[in-house]
């Protein structure tokens, strides 16, 4: 099997970014103000799954809560006709730095030219944050689309490692 490929991209202007937008009057995009660690706990799983994203998938609720509660977290869903489209997650770090931590589609959605427009947004609302810079990472267990899509943007890669198995040696 062979091991993931981390890519990590940044942008360091709104002035970088490559929006792409959607008349579909279906598609909207809400900031929820509200935190409830359970939507986000779902958001995670349900976007994540057909992308293997492990990371959060054993924490406990009281993680789930300090996570999703942070005051540096903001998080945005995507519907399409009231229905969950996707989502995406700006987590600002002590260098003024803003993360689009989490960012995907539900499987249903995929496809349909909406990521660009997810994107679009999650860079638009970074910026408004007045950051040093957006960055993003996405690997080679993502959608294939993904980086072609952050590239798309105007986000532009400035590290790739690939992760190594762990040894079974003693």
């Amino acid at each position: 099997m062979t091991e993931p490929t981390i890519t990590y991209l940044e942008m360091l202007s709104p002035s970088a970014m490559l929006p792409k937008y959607s008349d579909d009057a279906c598609f909207a995009i809400r900031e929820c103000t509200v935190k409830q660690w359970q939507f986000n706990r779902f958001l995670y799983f349900e976007v994540g799954e057909a992308w293997a994203w492990n990371d959060k998938r054993g924490w406990s609720n009281e993680q789930w809560r300090e996570y999703a509660e942070s005051e540096r977290l903001r998080t945005f869903a995507a519907y399409y006709d009231g229905s969950p489209a996707g989502y995406f997650e700006l987590h600002e770090d002590e260098q003024r730095a803003v993360e689009i931590a989490y960012f995907g589609l539900m499987p249903a959605f995929c496809g349909q030219g909406f990521g660009g427009v997810l994107l679009t947004r999650a860079l638009e609302e970074a910026w408004k944050i007045q950051p040093s810079r957006v960055w993003v990472h996405t690997c080679t267990k993502d959608h294939a689309a993904a980086l072609a899509n952050y590239q798309a943007r105007g986000l532009t890669i400035y590290k790739c490692e690939t992760l190594q198995a762990p040894s079974t040696n003693p």
